[in-house]
């Protein structure tokens, strides 16, 4: 099955052997491959919509793979039992939405060592969520497919002892020339891709920098007290990713 380059790199990220859950499957396409791959020893493919489930039934299915992928009816981590899957996948949602998955089925993540998450937009809610849920963020991506701009992230249990430690991963740093990034700006770009600036990031701000002058242009036709106020926060957003962008390397990929 040829996937996404979204979706393979989630993939690339499912540890071997692992017993797979992905939440919100889209016609199941995710975890049939991770079993036809042997990536996966098993697979659920939750589904809210009685449409979605539907399609992904048909697709399990039609590939034979009935006997190790399940797909169940349900909403978010309600469809899990505790202890039952290993590593959980969600891609496709808004950050707040997933964080909000996570949240509500919290008590099914005892057992799992791994997320691999994909939020459309709200990545900084997701990242939050992790850091104060005791995830510690391995690692992060950013890819652009058919024109959108996607970031993947990869989290683990605090208690998994490795060297990565949420206190120094977000801990305010010095970047550039004395460019100061504090912990919020760390959630809201990412401390990993800060780390390794690709081309597609630097795209992905200086479009979000677009967006807030479009913003600016429209509080600017606005009498209100609090659009003057909302006008000075947006222009010191857009400031400290200049800066940000600025001391930052343009040259990888």
């Amino acid at each position: 099955m040829k996937l996404s380059n979204r979706l393979q790199l989630i993939l690339d990220h499912i540890p071997s052997g692992s017993r797979l859950a992905d939440i919100g499957s889209d016609h199941a396409l995710l975890p049939t491959a991770a079993v036809e791959t042997g990536t996966c020893v098993s697979a659920i493919a939750g589904e809210v919509n009685s449409g979605p489930y539907q399609a992904a039934v048909k697709q399990v299915t039609e590939s034979g793979l009935t006997h190790a992928v399940m797909v169940r009816l349900g909403d978010g981590l309600d469809v899990l039992e505790t202890g039952e899957v290993d590593v959980i996948t969600i891609s496709g949602m808004g950050g707040g939405l997933i964080a909000s998955i996570l949240d509500r089925g919290e008590n099914k993540l005892s057992g799992v060592s791994r997320l691999v998450l994909q939020p459309n937009v709200g990545e900084d809610i997701l990242r939050k969520w992790l850091l104060e849920h005791h995830w510690v963020l391995i690692n992060e991506y950013i890819l652009v497919e058919d024109g959108k701009i996607y970031e993947v992230l990869i989290a683990v249990p605090e208690e998994q002892g490795l060297e990565i430690k949420n206190e120094e991963l977000y801990q305010e740093r010095i970047m550039g020339e004395g460019t100061k990034i504090s912990t919020d700006w760390l959630l809201r770009m990412g401390p990993w891709l800060l780390q390794r600036p690709s081309s597609v990031f630097h795209a992905k701000w200086k479009s979000e920098i677009q967006k807030m002058n479009s913003i600016l242009r429209s509080l600017s036709k606005s009498d209100l007290a609090s659009a003057e106020e909302k006008s000075a926060n947006i222009r010191a957003d857009i400031k400290k990713i200049e800066e940000v962008l600025a001391c930052l390397p343009k040259d990888k990929q």
